[in-house]
């Protein structure tokens, strides 16, 4: 078969695959969440069998984490949004402020109140319906995607704890395939790891800084800062609007900047600049291809392929291109150089 032929349908291949994918985001999101999850905890189970105890306890104890560890994260985040709905109406006449100021401002520029005022009579509230009806069609979605992601984590729990003997049986015909397997395990335990360690440093010093600053609920800016941490490259803009627009009825737009540029000197440099590094020498992957992939799996999967980005990516590289000898050049492609081989060839 000529190459160029094998080439168009191996695209055409790809874009019927990425675009059934797409269309089963719901759920294949979930499932790849839960996966993701399990090999981060499995070691556990593999440890608690080590130390003797039975298999059925060691699952239970893994079950026990793994639903621990969402409880808790939930309970953190309801009370903090709790606290944010709390606090949020004390600032209203602030806020009132803030815009009576920005009308001045527009004033200075031209543009006169009467213009503010027919911009916004010109807004067709019945445009906005929809847009209503969609937000709540997403949060009913996100409600079964919450008890279908609980379900697969006690299933895939369970049948974890026979994944050594699968893999030992996929390795009798296919050995490449058991090797690549447990090599995704590995880097995708690896880069949580790495993100998880520099989360929890952004964390604390977005917490400490935003308390030094006096901005409200500095708690839940560092959780939001630990998560949107998993977001390769970008996570950090998300993570700054929050404090930033609050900052604005609190200090006026001096503590705006402050917020930004603490968030800009912590956030950026951290996240965007020396994780980056960490990150490629665990996984081998570039920040080029990083960023490509967050941008990818973000468009398929909706925002958990943002969060999933390089953990999908790793799994995709080892069934497609470490399974297969003749594809190299891929890896090469897209590897990342690590430190010590930049060192060696300077």
């Amino acid at each position: 078969m000529p190459r160029a032929l094998v080439l168009l349908l191996g695209a055409a291949a790809t874009v019927i695959t990425v675009a059934g994918l797409k269309s089963i985001a719901w759920l294949a999101a979930p499932v790849l969440l839960a996966l993701v999850i399990v090999i981060a905890v499995s070691p556990v189970h593999r440890w608690l069998r080590r130390v003797g105890l039975p298999s059925w306890a060691a699952t239970s104890v893994l079950v026990v984490l793994v639903y621990g560890t969402l409880v808790a994260f939930a309970v953190v985040t309801f009370v903090s949004l709790a606290q944010l709905a709390a606090t949020l109406p004390k600032y209203a006449d602030r806020f009132d402020g803030v815009v009576g100021d920005a009308t001045r401002a527009l004033q200075g520029m031209g543009i006169a109140p009467e213009q503010v005022r027919d911009a916004m009579a010109g807004v067709d509230l019945g445009k906005i319906i929809p847009y209503v009806g969609a937000i709540v069609k997403d949060l009913t979605g996100l409600t079964t995607s919450l008890v279908f992601l609980l379900a697969l984590l006690l299933f895939m729990s369970i049948e974890s704890t026979g994944v050594d003997v699968r893999l030992a049986d996929i390795g009798a015909d296919r050995p490449r395939m058991t090797a690549a397997l447990r090599t995704f395990a590995k880097q995708t335990r690896g880069y949580l790891a790495v993100t998880t360690v520099f989360g929890l440093i952004i964390a604390v010093l977005d917490v400490i800084a935003l308390a030094l600053l006096g901005i409200p609920l500095s708690v839940l800016w560092g959780l939001l800062s630990f998560v949107t941490n998993y977001i390769p490259n970008i996570g950090f803009l998300m993570g700054v609007i929050p404090p930033a627009v609050l900052a604005l009825p609190v200090g006026g737009w001096q503590l705006t900047l402050a917020v930004v540029l603490v968030y800009w000197a912590v956030n950026f440099v951290v996240q965007s600049m020396i994780q980056p590094i960490y990150v490629g020498d665990s996984i081998g992957l570039s920040p080029v291809m990083t960023f490509v992939a967050l941008v990818f799996w973000a468009w398929v999967l909706g925002p958990l392929g943002a969060l999933l980005a390089i953990p999908t990516t790793l799994l995709v590289m080892a069934l497609l291109v470490d399974t297969d000898p003749r594809a190299g050049w891929a890896t090469a492609l897209t590897r990342h150089i690590k430190r010590t081989k930049r060192k060696d060839k300077a």
